[in-house]
């Protein structure tokens, strides 16, 4: 599957995994963050966040952190841990060093959430959704960036569907 080198690739990887797959893999992760909320919710109840993401300063501010967050997350992950490129157990070490940096020095101003998903459970059993949409927009957007990121500084063919497939 050939793509142009300038494209943003997420028509393509849906086209590849299938708009179901897409769909499914979407609704677990949403399933999972709401059973997750629930079960702290039964396990306490006197908690009224449950956390929930919710921004220390303006939302504005969130926003930004939080796309440049989850920019950096995505391109770490799409140069250390996607197809032949993919470096073992040195990934994980990548990616986890990562989020712990980005939640150890943005979390008490953005929560650094970086998934829509760990956000939205929260948020909806909490009732804490007046922020949620930064949680769920920004994340997306950063990803596309990281993505473009991504061409911009890799050889052609890289952060497509096809290149993560080998």
């Amino acid at each position: 599957m050939k793509t142009s080198s300038k494209s943003f690739d997420l028509l393509l990887l849906l086209r590849e995994l299938g708009l179901k797959v897409f769909l499914q893999l979407c609704v677990s992760q949403c399933s999972g963050a709401v059973a997750a909320s629930l079960l702290l919710r039964l396990l306490f109840p006197s908690n009224a966040a449950l956390g929930a993401t919710v921004p220390a300063g303006s939302q504005a501010q969130s926003f930004v952190l939080e796309m440049i967050l989850t920019a950096l997350l995505m391109f770490v992950i799409l140069n250390v841990s996607t197809g032949a490129k993919e470096k073992g157990i040195t990934a994980g070490i990548a990616v986890g060093a990562v989020i712990g940096l980005e939640a150890l020095f943005a979390g008490p101003i953005c929560g650094a959430s970086m998934n829509p998903a760990r956000s939205f459970g929260p948020a909806l059993v909490s009732g804490h959704a007046s922020a949620l949409w930064i949680y769920l927009v920004a994340p997306i957007t950063g990803a596309l960036v990281a993505v473009f990121g991504c061409i911009c500084v890799q050889e052609e063919g890289c952060c497509t569907a096809s290149e993560a497939a080998h």
